[in-house]
This record gives C-alpha cells, sequence and structure tokens, in this order.
C-alpha cells in the first residue's frame, strides 16, 4: 500500500523545547520540526530561521518575551526554503539578511517551493493567510558579513554548498556557538532534494574546524558540549554519504531511479528509518542523488506537480 504523501499524515502539534546553548543563546525546537536560533546582543536581538507562518514565528516571539524585551532588529535566513522564511514578518525586524545566493534562489524558485512545501507540510502552514508573501532579503553578502549587536559580535558566514547552495551559518565567537540550520541535523533526516552531496561533507568540516562548544541544527535538539556536536556532525556526514554511495554506484553503472531508490533504501534503513521525517525525505533525496551523479550539479526545481510524481514512482 503507498504511503500517504511526505508529511501529509502528520498533524499532531510537537512539544517546544526553548533552551538556552550559551549566555543569551537560545534554541527554539520542536521534536523534528525546524529550529529557531535566538541571540541577545545588548541592544537588540537576532533570529536565525523565521518558521513557516507567522502563526508559529509569534510561539517564538513569545519565548523570546519571556527572556528579553529587546527588539528584534535582524532576522538571518539560512537558506531559502519556505518553511525557514514565511513567518518572517512577525518579528518586525528592521533587516532581513540572507546570502546573496539565497536571494537569488528565492528569485528563482521561491514560489515553487512555497507550493511545493505547503504540500507537503499541512500542520506547518496552519494559519498561512497571513504570509504577506515570498520572504526577501534586504541585505545581503556573498561569503561573510559581520553584525554587532552591542558588543556581541556574530559572524554570518557562507562556508560551502550543502543543503542548499546558498546556506549561511552564523558564528558567535564570544560563546563558542554555531547556528547552522540545515547543513547539521540531529535525530532527524537531512533533506537534500536541493542539497550538492559532494560539497556538503566538506562544509562540515569547516564547521567543526571552529570546534564549536554549542551547536543549534536545523532539526532536532539543541547540541551542547563536544560529545553531542560530534555526533552531530558525523551522523549527519554518514547519512548524506549513505544516501549519495549507493544512488552513484547505480547511476554510474546505467542502472535506473527506481535501482538507485532500492540500493540507498538498503543502506540507509537500517541506520536511519528511525530519524525524524526519513519517508518524508527518501524520494526526494534519492532523485538529487541520482542526478547529482549524472553530472547535475544545479539542483532541478521541485514542484508539487513534481513531487507527487516523484513520490508515486518511488514510494507508491
Amino acid at each position: 500500500m503507498a504511503k500517504e504523501f511526505a508529511s501529509r499524515g502528520d498533524m499532531t502539534e510537537k512539544p517546544i523545547t526553548f533552551s538556552e546553548i550559551g549566555r543569551d543563546l537560545w534554541a527554539f525546537t520542536a521534536e523534528g520540526d525546524p529550529n529557531t536560533g535566538v541571540i541577545i546582543g545588548d541592544d537588540s536581538v537576532m533570529i536565525i530561521d523565521a518558521q513557516a507562518t507567522p502563526r508559529l514565528a509569534a510561539k517564538v516571539v513569545e519565548k523570546i518575551r519571556s527572556v528579553t524585551d529587546k527588539p528584534i532588529k535582524y532576522v538571518v535566513l539560512s537558506h531559502y526554503h519556505a518553511v525557514r522564511v514565511l513567518g518572517a514578518s512577525a518579528y518586525n525586524a528592521e533587516q532581513i539578511i540572507g546570502s546573496e545566493k539565497c536571494r537569488a534562489m528565492v528569485a528563482e524558485r521561491g514560489q515553487e517551493d512555497w507550493d511545493s512545501e505547503f504540500e507537503r507540510f499541512p500542520r506547518l502552514f496552519q494559519g498561512h493567510e497571513s504570509i504577506p508573501g515570498l520572504t526577501w532579503p534586504t541585505m545581503t553578502f556573498t561569503h561573510k558579513m559581520t553584525v554587532y549587536l552591542g558588543k556581541r559580535r556574530v559572524d554570518l558566514m557562507h562556508l560551502g554548498r550543502a543543503h542548499t547552495a546558498g546556506d549561511i551559518v552564523a558564528w558567535v565567537p564570544d560563546e563558542g556557538v554555531m547556528f547552522t540550520g540545515d547543513i547539521v541535523e540531529y535525530h532527524s533526516a537531512c533533506y537534500c532534494g536541493d542539497g550538492h552531496f559532494g560539497d556538503w561533507g566538506g562544509t562540515l568540516d569547516a564547521i567543526r574546524a571552529f570546534n564549536p562548544q554549542a551547536i543549534a541544527p536545523g532539526r532536532g535538539d539543541a547540541l551542547v558540549g563536544d560529545e553531542m556536536v560530534d555526533a552531530a556532525i558525523e551522523s549527519t556526514r554518514d547519512f548524506v554519504a549513505s544516501t549519495y554511495r549507493p544512488a552513484a554506484a547505480i547511476a554510474a553503472r546505467g542502472g535506473s531511479l527506481k535501482e538507485a531508490w532500492d540500493a540507498v533504501r538498503a543502506e540507509c534503513d537500517p541506520k536511519f528509518s528511525d530519524y525524524a521525517i526519513y519517508e518524508h525525505c527518501l524520494p526526494f533525496n534519492v532523485a538529487r542523488a541520482y542526478d547529482e551523479a549524472l553530472g547535475m550539479d544545479t539542483p532541478r526545481i521541485w514542484t508539487a506537480e513534481r513531487d507527487k510524481e516523484m513520490w508515486g514512482a518511488l514510494q507508491g
């Protein structure tokens, strides 16, 4: 029997955790749902990833107001995906910051991604009527940008392609804490439909070189201490490699996408089948891995129609 499409059957609200992972640095997490980071400076607040709707973002604001009344000045987008960015209006921030590539991807495929993710994640898009439109960065950079929240320094950096071509991280050097977006996950499947498998491992190495004392990942629990940080980075590395390697082997011998699907399942199911959104991500991950192995550097745009065709072909 075919599995229900993506996460359409997941309508149960997830318990929220708001945890301090460094001095005035917070992670808003909800099991395998998208996380939001909060950086409190001397004079203002910076948000890392905005949530899917203003309704969900309001829950983040409620948590922020339990610990500070400082104004929210910046919303930083780790990448362009709808579930990360469409709640931005709720923060009334002065500036929305992303990489130049992130802004270009909003222009190229933002509406298609919104339509696609709306069909995949109905629970996350409850209250979608309040979304004013696509979220556009108002400030962009190519490689690095430093923002000062009073005396607190935040380095925003593009360390390499991974989850998308435009991923950035936020590094807070005074506490050794990094907000990685979906470059790093913890007990949650990596969504690789817009990924760059060949680059992802090197980007993880670049993150590890900072020796972060804590990480707020894209999904899953906040990671505090060397043991959890190392475990999450290596688990993410294994997930990405275990998805790409069997798909590439099938592509190299001229095998079909369905054969790649079976090979990836054989390698990944024993290790990752209990991860959040694993079944949801798998068809998109295999399709992208197969395309990259065939030499397609830029991921094809996912549309609501293509999503369902791929799901039917692989999860059907």
